[in-house]
């Protein structure tokens, strides 16, 4: 999906929930990320806080994850460069425990913890599927926010995600 075709999501997210609940502004997890320069990213609109903050309010949560979800990953082979970036964001919000829709979010976590994987130079279908490595930063960058974040991923509670997906979060952590 390009930029124009992110931005139309958004909006069209904003037409349908256009005030998500203000209280949001002031969570400690998103502190920063209107300083994102979002849209220096390739392929990444600006408007990535309006979602940020959305994922906070009850009644829209859901959607916000999905149009996230679509926004933040190019294909269904690659993440937008600005993961890096909006991964802590996330990882904080999954750390509280009273953020809506928290177990999708701790989903989307998990798919990016998988697309984060290095790839294996030597594997020619992975890197002519997924693109080597040193292509794709953002896969290290991503694995390096996860590392950083171990004490976040620590205190996830069990039970609002598989437990094979709870390994594959601590292990993107770096705690097994």
């Amino acid at each position: 999906m390009d930029v124009a075709a992110k931005d139309a999501a958004i909006a069209r997210f904003l037409h349908e929930y256009p005030q998500p609940a203000d209280a949001s502004r002031s969570h400690p997890a998103l502190h920063g990320c209107e300083k994102v320069r979002w849209s220096e990213f390739p392929g990444c609109p600006a408007a990535i806080p309006v979602l940020l903050h959305a994922l906070l309010d009850q009644a829209v949560a859901s959607e916000a994850q999905r149009v996230l979800t679509n926004t933040m990953f190019d294909s269904i082979a690659e993440m937008n460069p600005a993961m890096p970036e909006v991964l802590p964001f996330l990882l904080r919000l999954a750390g509280d425990p009273q953020v809506p829709e928290r177990s999708g979010l701790l989903d989307r976590l998990v798919t990016v913890a998988e697309f984060s994987e290095p790839i294996e130079a030597g594997n020619e279908a992975m890197v002519l599927w997924f693109g080597s490595d040193r292509d794709h930063p953002e896969r290290e960058q991503c694995r390096a926010v996860f590392v950083e974040h171990a004490s976040v991923v620590a205190m996830l509670p069990e039970g609002l995600i598989t437990a094979a997906s709870q390994a594959k979060l601590r292990q993107a952590a770096g705690l097994v």
